[in-house]
């Protein structure tokens, strides 16, 4: 099939290079934006069943003119000095100037005794926020908007104000995300370049993967854009982020396997397009197995609960697919029509490698195997025990930058109020059969509400449209988005408050930290499905391509071990060193994406490079050496620049982007290094031919490995001058 498509392909180069680019200005120009599917809202991504979103769909039928969001206004003096009675009078001056301003999108501008802080350091105007979802962004406009009117109103009072709150928040990161992206972006061409050049000595060969993955990044774009219009798909804010380096992850380890061998087999003497043709006969089966399996461990992603992992997986098998079948046809297409001008100014493609270091370490290897395989195992169990102490994070604030105005505005607030003063979690009371509530019943419980485990206060009742429901806000003692807060909620407060609701109603437990106690039952639901269900489906995959049961079980089992020891690698750095509460909940399962999916390539490359070997007619400790010395270099040089690639995020300003950075990376490093380069080789040399039963995948064929299959070309085009 393979040698097919490559003979196709590089006949045809100029037919598929312009059916590409036809493709890609078709898609760009009839999709829509990716925006138009991007949602910030944790709890868009929670399916109805939970709790949280119960209380959600109450809020929106009996509260109907309720503000989407909330913008907080902190005022305090200016020298820092308590609040006076005539300060709080012009604060609510100031509130009643604001509102008489008719700001577009904003109302209430509610302000009192009952905003003093006990301390008299601040006073709050709470304003609320109305657009078709907290994440308009219209809202922005009116936080800048309302930002601007303060400094006018404030002017010569004495008095100074910022301005919080969810939105507020995303107004003052938005730039912190633009430029993360510009940031991540550019520093990823100009590594992938730098490295490529180092390892091909070539602009041209350093350039190519980022022409090629640029058109992708477009294409898939659009289709991402396009199916998620037709789908109703919502997707997260870093999925752009997420995309370019994905792409231009695993694209460059495509594009490289594909030059590796080009260049093996330019120095065995083959003309350019046969060269080619063998390239793509001999490593497409690599390719589209590797990419098969990312694909299928994207799309697992589909059992989700999360609304967000399971737009993430599609859109990433989308990513995936479009860059497996841009290696197999336009980059053929443009290698094959540059021949060894894709190498130039350099000559080394004329020589044979020295590989010394490759073939130093792939003979350690099949003298060894005993001894390699057993430190790699320890090193990556060693790392493995750091899961052990994992914590999860749900803080998305502290991982921002703390001196914009939205993070001073919270900071404020926290020291002054209940720490759950900005986000309370919400409580909706309401009869089973739809008949009015008693006053006597919502007085019952919001006195049994202020006793309840980690409460700080409880606000006086909101009436709603509805005569049988009310909300009563209640402020926890604990910073709202934390493991503690979430627990509290999750496992006592609910039970606590469900209990207490007088006969006949129902009490249903919302608000921020609600969402995330929901989040945290969701996401630990997922992994427990996902892991087990991808590892089956990779090893199928592994024993399509292997015609083996024994292998793609060892293959797997590393694999998974090798994702433990970089979670626990990560709770080293963060939770460890660095002291952080926890690592992002949202980890483990990019981990998954990354980790456990890419670093598959690494494992398919390597055990297809030891087969290779075991066909020409060596024995399972030969085979390994030649193996590490031959396909060594291309895992080595893939894994350096896909980990590199992940590294960038560690420059960006936002705590999960280094944290992924990192993690990813350090992922990558283990899977290409510890794991594919000698754990796989080593492991399968010991156990011998046993690793491929029960097929005979290693079984010698009648024509060694380095004589290719004669290819027939028509009018083969002149090389270019070197």
């Amino acid at each position: 099939m393979f040698g097919w498509l490559g003979r196709f392909v590089v006949h045809r180069a100029w037919w598929v290079i312009g059916g590409w680019l036809i493709l890609a200005f078709t898609i760009i120009g009839l999709s829509p934006s990716l925006s138009d599917i991007t949602s910030g809202e944790q709890s868009d991504f929670l399916p109805s069943k939970y709790e949280s979103v119960q209380a959600i769909k109450l809020a929106e039928s009996a509260f109907p003119k309720q503000a989407v969001a909330t913008a907080l206004v902190v005022v305090k003096r200016s020298d820092g000095a308590p609040l006076s009675e005539q300060d709080s009078a012009a604060v609510s001056q100031v509130a009643d100037k604001l509102k008489a301003r008719g700001i577009a999108r904003t109302e209430g501008y509610e302000t009192g005794p009952q905003a003093l802080a006990p301390d008299k350091s601040i006073q709050l105007v709470n304003v609320g926020l109305q657009a078709d979802s907290p994440g308009d962004p219209v809202l922005g406009d009116a936080i800048r908007s309302l930002r601007s009117a303060l400094t006018d109103d404030l002017k010569g009072s004495g008095l100074t104000a910022r301005v919080g709150g969810d939105v507020a928040s995303f107004v003052d990161n938005e730039s912190t995300f633009n430029s993360a992206f510009a940031i991540v972006g550019g520093a990823t061409i100009v590594l992938i370049i730098g490295l490529i050049v180092v390892i091909f000595r070539s602009p041209i060969a350093a350039l190519l993967p980022v022409v090629i993955i640029s058109i992708a990044m477009a294409v898939t774009t659009g289709l991402i854009a396009i199916a998620g219009k037709a789908l109703g798909w919502n997707v997260g804010q870093d999925l752009q982020t997420i995309l370019l380096i994905v792409l231009y992850g695993i694209g460059t380890d495509y594009i490289l396997f594909l030059l590796f061998r080009y260049r093996e087999r330019l120095r065995a003497g083959d003309d350019k397009q046969t060269a080619m043709i063998v390239s793509v006969q001999r490593v497409g089966e690599v390719i589209a197995s590797a990419a098969g399996a990312v694909v299928v461990a994207f799309l697992v992603l589909l059992l989700a609960s999360l609304g967000f992992f399971g737009s993430l997986g599609p859109s990433l098998a989308i990513a995936v697919g479009v860059m497996l079948v841009t290696s197999l046809t336009l980059v053929p297409a443009l290698v094959s029509k540059l021949g060894r001008f894709v190498f130039w100014p350099s000559k080394a493609w004329q020589r044979p490698p020295k590989a010394a270091m490759s073939r130093k370490l792939g003979a350690f290897v099949g003298r060894r195997p005993a001894l390699v395989a057993g430190l790699s195992a320890l090193v990556l169990l060693g790392l493995a025990a750091g899961t052990l102490t994992y914590k999860s994070d749900y803080d998305f604030g502290a991982g921002f930058p703390q001196d914009t105005e939205s993070a001073l505005a919270q900071a404020d607030l926290a020291r002054a109020f209940a720490a759950g003063a900005a986000q309370p979690t919400e409580v909706y009371l309401t009869t089973v059969d739809g008949s009015p509530l008693s006053p006597q019943a919502v007085a019952d419980f919001t006195a049994a509400a202020k006793a309840g485990p980690g409460v700080g206060q409880v606000r006086e009742a909101v009436p709603s449209s509805s005569p049988g429901l009310v909300r009563i806000d209640v402020l926890l003692n604990k910073n709202p988005v934390s493991n503690e807060a979430i627990s509290l909620v999750r496992d006592d407060l609910r039970d606590y408050l469900h209990s207490k609701a007088p006969s006949g109603t129902k009490a249903v437990v919302g608000g921020a930290t609600g969402v995330l106690a929901d989040i945290n039952s969701a996401n630990n639901r997922d992994l427990s499905v996902i892991l087990p269900v991808a590892a089956v489906l990779i090893a199928l995959i592994l024993a399509l391509l292997l015609r083996s049961v024994v292998a793609p079980v060892y293959l797997v089992v590393a694999v998974l071990l090798n994702f433990a020891a970089t979670l626990g690698a990560t709770v080293y750095v963060f939770q460890g060193m660095q002291d952080k509460p926890g690592i992002t909940f949202q980890l483990p399962i990019i981990l998954y994406l990354f980790v456990v999916a890419i670093g598959t390539d690494y494992n398919i490359l390597m055990i297809a490079r030891l087969r290779e070997e075991a066909r020409a007619g060596k024995e399972p400790r030969e085979a390994a050496a030649l193996g590490v010395e031959h396909g060594g270099p291309t895992v080595a040089a893939a894994g350096l620049i896909l980990a590199g690639t992940f590294g960038v995020l560690m420059i960006a300003p936002i705590s999960f982007l280094q944290q992924m950075g990192f993690a990813v990376a350090i992922g990558i490093v283990l899977s290409a290094f510890v794991m594919s380069f000698f754990f796989v080789p080593a492991f399968t040399a010991l156990i011998g031919h046993a690793a491929w039963w029960p097929g005979h995948g290693d079984r010698a064929s009648a024509r060694p490995a380095d004589e290719e299959p004669a290819v027939v070309l028509q009018k083969p085009e002149p090389e270019p001058v070197q």
